[in-house]
């Protein structure tokens, strides 16, 4: 399933979705902690993002996987070497964006007014605590995210 599109390997194709996704969720979320004005306007791409990004870096995770069994099993060497670290990001920045993505969805509840209130679910206080904790968890995200990036940019591009 994830081995290729159109007889391409899927892995270059599926992760443009993770590296456009990924740091968008970030964006957004950060967006809708500390804009609170904004928020009716941000939460449904909130949402949709919070459910895409996570499922694309999982297709780009398993698609670079069957791309090493199928190319590059026997790599050794820099190569090898590169590719193993551009590997090693492949786990942090899916429980990353995971956690991310989670942390955006009970953001959202929670600020998302009970029926007949005009109020945050769990009041001020918490609404602040989820605001910060979505955005370290974004800084997170984007910091695994440029990693895995940038170390199979390295992998690709390196002599």
């Amino acid at each position: 399933m994830f081995d290729q599109i159109l007889g391409l390997p899927a892995h270059p194709l599926i992760i443009h979705f993770a590296v456009v996704l990924t740091p968008l969720l970030a964006v957004v979320v950060v967006a809708y902690a500390l804009l609170p004005a904004r928020r009716p306007l941000l939460a449904w791409a909130l949402v949709l993002l919070s459910v895409a990004a996570p499922a694309a870096v999982f297709a780009a995770k398993e698609s670079g996987e069957r791309l090493r069994e199928a190319r590059f099993a026997a790599a050794g060497g820099a190569l090898g070497a590169r590719i193993e670290t551009h590997e090693s990001f492949a786990v942090p920045l899916l429980l990353s964006v995971s956690a991310l993505a989670l942390g955006s969805l009970v953001l959202v509840y929670a600020t998302t007014a009970a029926r007949g209130s005009t109020r945050d679910r769990f009041g001020p206080v918490a609404t602040r605590g989820l605001s910060a904790l979505v955005v370290v968890l974004a800084a997170v995200t984007a910091y695994f995210c440029f990693r895995a990036g940038d170390s199979g940019a390295r992998a690709v591009w390196s002599s």
